[in-house]
């Protein structure tokens, strides 16, 4: 896959984002790649977890490759809206544990990308984690405010969403957006000591806990599916 690479340690499935050049932003070639990365997850027999990270030391997901949609035709871009609710859908209701290794900056599209995992992990010292969509005039889908309403800090939650503020690892920590936030050299280990520990759930249960806890989310995917 030419934008990512999917490996496994140990139980852990790691998904690795190697498009830093073009920051991994999204476009209907890269969420395919996300797709069936996951598809491969669901198929894999066994408890496992999976990790999300970046090769890139900047960039973990900086959003929607705007150049690129803006030479699709109109039809184009509304089709892409689908792509990206089918990929939050997916990644929110992935059947093992799920855990995003945010090691750089981490926006707009790939920041609603992150809030789909069932935990976070930021770097403290480098990176901001931000919806900037009310300033560039993209506005949430239903979906979206689904998987963005998951997140515990409602405050925070409408002061990002509304105003676009984008926030480092400690603020992310603070606001609850993330389990934790790491120095660069301690981030991957912790993410993986977590991830190792979650994927000895047993994963039925996992998932029949996970998404009961989102109804919303399952309705829309039994509606997509219909």
């Amino acid at each position: 896959m030419p934008y990512m690479e999917l490996t496994k340690d140990g139980d852990v499935h790691i998904l690795t984002l190697t498009n830093g050049a073009e920051e991994n932003r999204l476009t209907v070639d890269v969420i395919e790649e996300y797709l069936a990365g996951m598809e491969a997850v669901e198929a894999y027999q066994g408890n496992t977890a999976l990790v999300v990270v970046s090769s890139d030391p900047k960039f973990w997901n900086n959003g929607i490759n705007l150049d690129w949609l803006q030479s699709q035709q109109d039809g184009g871009v509304a089709n892409f809206g689908r792509y990206m609710d089918k990929l939050y859908l997916r990644m929110s209701l992935l059947n093992c544990p799920t855990i995003g290794c945010l090691n750089g900056h981490t926006y707009a599209g790939g920041a609603i990308l992150a809030a789909c995992f069932d935990f976070r992990f930021m770097r403290a010292d480098r990176g901001f984690f931000c919806w900037p969509e009310v300033d560039i005039n993209i506005p949430f889908t239903p979906i979206m405010h689904a998987v963005l309403e998951l997140l515990p800090d409602r405050l925070a939650l409408s002061e990002m969403m509304l105003t676009g503020k984008r926030i480092g690892g400690i603020e992310a920590q603070e606001k609850k957006i993330v389990m934790a936030a790491y120095p660069q050299e301690e981030l991957w280990d912790k993410t993986m000591e977590w991830a190792r520990m979650m994927a000895q759930k047993n994963r039925q249960t996992y998932t029949s806990i996970k998404q009961n806890m989102k109804p919303r989310l399952m309705e829309y995917w039994k509606n997509w599916q219909d």
